[in-house]
């Protein structure tokens, strides 16, 4: 069976003319005709299909052809198709109302085939090269949406590479840096973020303790706990953070560096390197903040046994409007459900798994 590559939908309530025009479309190099007697039935066939080129009668009984024109032009789909009108009608007043209703161009009455023959090939080349083009603007868009993921997934990758690299430094890290990220998104996501900016955050929240990368070995791995002296340089890890990823054209990294430098800050102002409060401490931060604390709460250091959860749970509700974002831990208790979900599928295999309430 041949495959014709263009198709022409006709519209005439006349029999004779229905078949002349078909006949001749069909004698067109890779062109089949579609013809209806019926205006709505051709607006019917069209409810699920775009052709190339429509010749619509003027006179017909149902529906006469420049209100047809008009309702196909308010359809969107059908903007770019050619539109003849076929008329024994020579006013100018029908050809200015057709031309305003969205009518491409005009053939008289009686079809003379020499005519219809030219107009149709001039109109289904101008439709070639619409589609031509068309389709190599979804082919370019193909390619840089394939480009772009590429750039993402090296950016994903160097993300991790340094995360990685921290995790080398820091034996506590363990599933610690997943289950914050995770529960960072899901407190992005009951805020009402968008789903581009909540995935960021959680590809970004790992990156919160690399400047840990800067802190000596005798206080990064002392087992217990750290003098003031000691904890006053440990605090130099938000700082040392941003200065490393800061400056990057990469917008993951450059988030990165915001939530590096602020996840320690307070709402209450107490917190550093800064001092920041309030909505000065940037959101990425302030979310990042509350699912971290929470996740250092719950987990096992060499200093420390796990909280409960709902332990951990009551220090948020305690630091609500002091330490944290009164939001960021509305919209993680909100969360709950998810909150524990995300805890019991990411344990650390020496960490054992404790209940609720534990």
């Amino acid at each position: 069976m041949v495959t014709t590559d263009m198709r022409v939908l006709i519209v005439d309530d006349d029999p004779t003319n229905l078949d002349v025009m078909g006949a001749l479309i069909d004698r067109l190099d890779d062109c089949s005709s579609v013809r209806f007697s019926d205006p709505l039935a051709a607006l019917a066939w069209l409810g699920t299909r775009v052709p190339d080129l429509m010749l619509i009668d003027h006179m017909m009984p149902e529906l006469d052809g420049v209100t047809m024109i008009g309702i196909l032009r308010d359809d969107p789909r059908f903007a770019d198709v050619p539109i003849v009108m076929v008329t024994a009608n020579r006013f100018d007043d029908l050809r200015v109302e057709a031309l305003e209703r969205g009518a491409t161009d005009f053939i008289e009455k009686p079809v003379r085939v020499g005519e219809l023959r030219a107009r149709a090939r001039n109109l289904l080349a101008l439709r070639r090269s619409q589609r031509l083009l068309r389709d190599r603007a979804a082919l370019l868009a193909d390619e840089v949406a394939r480009a772009t993921a590429d750039i993402r997934d090296r950016e994903m990758e160097l993300i991790v590479r340094l995360c990685r690299a921290a995790e080398f430094r820091d034996p506590e890290t363990g599933l610690h840096i997943d289950r914050m990220a995770q529960y960072a998104e899901v407190i992005a996501e009951r805020l009402g973020l968008g789903r581009e900016r909540c995935r960021d955050i959680r590809i970004a929240a790992p990156m919160h303790d690399i400047g840990k990368i800067g802190i000596p070995d005798m206080i990064l791995l002392k087992p217990g706990r750290l003098s003031e002296t000691e904890f006053q340089l440990m605090r130099q890890h938000a700082a040392i953070g941003h200065s490393i990823l800061s400056g990057s054209r990469v917008p993951l990294m450059q988030l990165g560096a915001v939530i590096a430098h602020c996840h320690h800050e307070r709402w209450d102002g107490t917190g550093y390197p800064r001092g920041l409060s309030g909505t000065d401490i940037p959101l990425e931060s302030r979310i990042v903040t509350v699912a971290d604390v929470f996740d250092a709460l719950t987990s096992a250091r060499p200093y420390k046994e796990a909280w409960s959860l709902d332990r951990a749970r009551s220090f948020l509700e305690a630091g609500r409007g002091t330490m944290f974002d009164p939001d960021c831990v509305d919209a993680f208790l909100n969360r709950w459900e998810d909150v524990l979900r995300i805890h019991a599928a990411n344990q650390d295999p020496m960490e054992p798994a404790h209940s609720q309430l534990a």
